[in-house]
């Protein structure tokens, strides 16, 4: 079985470059944000992260292909980069320093395309979570200053830490009743949002987190690093992986109560 660790290597490169980018014009006053045809934001920042990310691939993995958030996919064979340059562009259009750099290595297996390396860099809060298939979870500042995360060990609903990003896509999806009931299960509920919760579950702090509508590059990256460190990371249709257009993540006891809860219909 391949270690994917040159290609860790490698992400971890991709990242550095992209945190230098992000962090320039993190807060600028003259920061150019556009609205893309689905109505979210996109600043210059993500463009520009994006296409360093690209010209960086194609000269180091030229027969790999790519798929980016901003520009779409390039390229065809058994393995793909799929890039978000910047998950939470509205918290980084604002000046809120929680969003990242979400870089995943995907390969064809049985079933479609699986993740085998992820590194979620959030350079405005000092943070890095990185994994690749087969060799754990990590969080530290580089490969050679990393500390090995794993997922909790809480077994009941009521001693569970919950996080998730806003009540409006439950809502939009019938789903809020189930997600309110789950909440008054918990022992305590935050909306930290985007990457965070996925990163928090993976060391143990939040025990569940999931999100009603995600794209692959929103998940491709979080779901290594959670199932590296232990957990279960699926659809809200229990498929595992990033495939299913929304995210449950969990420290795996308690992911069929979390799935049972967000799946009541009213």
């Amino acid at each position: 079985m391949p270690d994917y660790l040159d290609d860790l290597r490698l992400a971890h490169v991709l990242a550095d470059a992209a945190d230098a980018a992000t962090m320039a014009r993190f807060k600028a006053l003259d920061l150019k944000v556009e609205t893309k045809p689905d109505m979210t934001p996109v600043s210059e920042a993500d463009k520009a992260a994006e296409e360093l990310i690209r010209g960086q691939l194609q000269r180091a993995r030229p027969r790999d292909a790519i798929l980016g958030e901003e520009y779409g996919v390039e390229g065809t064979g058994p393995r793909r980069w799929v890039i978000d340059p910047i998950d939470g562009t509205k918290n980084y259009v604002r000046g809120v320093p929680v969003w990242a750099t979400l870089i995943s290595l995907m390969e064809a297996g049985e079933g479609g395309y699986h993740p085998v390396v992820g590194v979620v860099s959030a350079p405005a809060l000092g943070r890095r979570w990185w994994a690749a298939r087969g060799h754990g979870a990590f969080t530290g500042r580089s490969l050679s200053a990393a500390t090995r995360i794993h997922v909790s060990h809480v077994g009941e609903l009521s001693d569970a830490s919950f996080a998730y990003s806003s009540l409006s896509g439950w809502e939009e999806q019938g789903r809020l009743n189930g997600f309110l009931d789950l909440t008054r299960e918990v022992w305590r509920t935050r909306a930290y949002g985007d990457f965070w919760p996925y990163m928090m579950v993976a060391e143990g702090s939040v025990d569940l987190c999931a999100e009603p509508e995600l794209s692959l590059w929103d998940m491709a990256a979080t779901a290594v690093v959670v199932t590296e460190a232990g957990g279960t990371f699926t659809g809200l249709d229990g498929r595992p992986g990033p495939h299913s257009g929304n995210a449950a993540a969990s420290n795996g006891l308690l992911h069929d109560e979390l799935l049972g809860y967000l799946n009541q219909r009213y």
